[in-house]
């Protein structure tokens, strides 16, 4: 136990390090990447002209249709076949947000299709313009239905960035494989591995629990 012990210690600075450096910055870009993507992507499907909607439903459909990990190989390694070479952090950006883009726009279309159909009416009624509805209607009330599955496209998207140790990133995983292969301890290293992931998941879990708990509270105080 001891041996594991210091084992543990000897390692964490440098799977800290590949979580600073590589897990934590591209889950934040590519996140937030998804969410332009994904209201982009809503906002296709609302749109009347129909060779949008095409568009957007053929984009939602491939990539919550195919993994992870083969969007990351047809982009990192397929794209430079077609003349277009990509980093391994750029790539991996670039997989990341149109895979959660395609579950975040999911995710807005359900909180959408929620909103009751009188608050549109109300919003008629009052002469509102389509903007000022999507501002005044439909963007407060969107937000706060979505924030739950929103924190969870979050949580999948951090779990799905050890997919990038496949094109030459060294992320946390990467990190602790090869910690792994050095010291032949896998299984010392790989549960190490796993309770960084349970820090990260712990942390966004409150944080999310807490955006809940204060968009309840201005949506009572807006309806008081």
């Amino acid at each position: 136990m001891d041996r594991y012990l210091s084992l543990w210690a000897e390692s964490l600075p440098q799977l800290l390090m590949a979580t600073l450096k590589i897990t934590i910055p591209l889950s934040i870009i590519a996140f937030i990447l998804s969410i332009v993507i994904g209201i982009v992507a809503q906002g296709l499907r609302s749109s009347r002209f129909k060779p949008l909607q095409w568009v957007s439903n053929i984009y939602v459909w491939l990539f919550r249709g195919t993994p992870l990990l083969v969007q990351l190989f047809l982009i990192f390694y397929g794209l430079p076949k077609l003349g277009i070479t990509l980093d391994g952090w750029t790539a991996a950006i670039v997989a990341l947000s149109l895979n959660t883009g395609a579950y975040v726009a999911e995710t807005f279309r359900a909180a959408v299709a929620s909103i009751p159909r009188g608050q549109f009416e109300a919003a008629q009624t009052l002469n509102f313009t389509k903007l000022q509805t999507l501002r005044h209607v439909v963007i407060p009330q969107a937000v706060r239905i979505a924030l739950p599955p929103l924190g969870n496209d979050l949580i999948d998207l951090v779990k799905g960035t050890s997919l990038v140790s496949t094109i030459s990133l060294i992320d946390l995983f990467q990190a602790g494989k090869q910690i792994a292969a050095r010291t032949f301890e896998p299984l010392a290293m790989y549960a190490e591995v796993a309770a960084v992931y349970l820090v990260i998941f712990t942390v966004l879990s409150i944080l999310q629990s807490y955006l809940e708990k204060r968009s309840n509270r201005y949506m009572r105080s807006v309806h008081a």
